[in-house]
């Protein structure tokens, strides 16, 4: 187990750097784990990361790839809901890096 500290206080993460307390994810957690992952969060990331708390919330999991992008092309249409733009967004692993910097468990079927 690691810790991610912001702003004095440390948040508990598992060997994964995903957050073992879903309840300590906040915007700063969202940007201070992206740092890690050398991403500057933009709107386009903060759209995907908005639209994955939806989805957990209405399903209680963290989607692997193939759903994220079904779920995606839904809500925001097929010129975001496709494997380029997450791929691009996420570094090539929309799934799993999406799935961290949203506050989400590590996808069940990622390796």
């Amino acid at each position: 187990m690691s810790t991610l500290l912001l702003n004095g206080k440390h948040i508990a993460l598992d060997k994964d750097g995903y957050l073992l307390d879903l309840n300590d994810w906040s915007a700063e957690v969202a940007h201070a784990l992206a740092a890690e992952a050398q991403i500057e969060l933009s709107p386009e990331h903060w759209e995907i990361l908005e639209l994955l708390r939806s989805f957990y919330q209405e399903f209680e999991l963290s989607p692997a790839t193939r759903p994220l992008i079904k779920y995606t092309a839904l809500k925001l249409g097929p010129e975001k809901g496709n494997s380029l733009h997450l791929n691009r967004l996420f570094n090539g692993t929309p799934a799993k890096l999406a799935a961290k910097l949203a506050g989400l468990p590590k996808p069940t079927n990622c390796l």
